[in-house]
């Protein structure tokens, strides 16, 4: 792994992943979170010179992690178009998708992104620089209904509708909430001190799934795996947090994210998935020692029927 890769991020359960993917050296698999190419490049290891690897990301600051070969092709694009994307290149099937759905540390060390509450910053969150919708944007134009929802359903916050009423009436005075700074000023005094540090983590976190639609982006990739995995195919995902893990597990469990068990004519369950591993796979403590963020990653791997 080169010194840029090791700065942008560092790869959670990366053995186990790999092992999950269960690699063929002539296979065509795809990395649907690029980022530093950590996963990218051990995928690349195990391929032999028939093998091919795509690797997603919607920011293009993780073209210079890009990786010099040519059964590699680097693709600037959300996985919520992982078909059409693969149609392009004219991919029909493939052998393996693995997903790291953690933020990059570039991102929360780039305080210019605003990702993170450790830095004052304009409140953009944006993974895609092109986007239009930026966090600022919907603190300034939801109504106090809509951040209450938002705050609740993606950071899990308690005191949601209280943070919300303070941003409101923080923008309806004429300070609008547009930074880092502002953000923790109006939301603070709802924050228990003892929980600081998770709570407005959870802000932050809500925020960011809102602006990115990370849920409806997961949605779309889990559904499209189905169409673009050959049978025998692996689905490899780790997740960070329980809205996350949730939809993965109920996807693989009852193949939709709702968890709704379909039945046909005669009862029997029809799912197009199968577990590969029974219990989720966590970081052991000496990968949490090494990489602290890797603390919360939970890994499920899942073989197409």
């Amino acid at each position: 792994m080169n010194e840029q890769s090791i700065v942008y991020h560092i790869p959670a359960l990366l053995e186990e992943s790999m092992a999950g993917l269960n690699i063929a050296p002539g296979g065509t698999y795809v990395d649907v979170t690029f980022g530093g190419g950590g996963h990218s490049r051990a995928i690349m290891s195990h391929l032999g010179k028939g093998g091919r690897l795509f690797g997603f990301d919607q920011d293009m600051d993780a073209y210079a992690n890009r990786i010099d070969d040519p059964r590699f092709t680097f693709v600037h694009g959300n996985f919520a178009y992982l078909k059409n994307f693969l149609r392009y290149y004219g991919v029909e099937a493939v052998d393996g998708i693995i997903a790291d759905l953690g933020v990059s540390f570039h991102h929360f060390d780039d305080a210019a992104r605003g990702f993170s509450f450790r830095a004052d910053a304009p409140l953009d969150m944006r993974m895609n620089r092109d986007g239009s919708r930026r966090a600022a944007d919907l603190l300034a134009t939801l109504d106090e209904e809509q951040i209450a929802d938002l705050l609740y359903n993606y950071g899990e916050l308690k005191q949601a509708r209280r943070m919300a009423a303070a941003i409101v009436k923080s923008r309806t005075a004429g300070v609008p909430v547009a930074t880092v700074g502002r953000l923790l000023e109006v939301v603070r005094p709802m924050v228990k001190p003892a929980q600081e540090k998770k709570e407005l983590a959870q802000v932050f976190q809500a925020l960011r799934i809102a602006v990115n639609d990370e849920l409806g982006a997961l949605r779309s990739l889990l559904e499209q795996s189905l169409q673009v995995l050959r049978p025998g195919g692996r689905l490899v995902v780790i997740t960070y947090h329980s809205l996350e893990d949730r939809m993965v597990k109920n996807f693989i469990k009852c193949g939709n994210v709702e968890g709704k068990v379909e039945k046909d004519f005669f009862g029997r369950v029809d799912v197009p998935l199968k577990a590969v591993n029974n219990r989720v796979i966590q970081p052991n403590e000496e990968e949490v020692e090494r990489n602290p963020r890797s603390r919360s990653a939970k890994l499920r791997i899942a073989e197409k029927v």
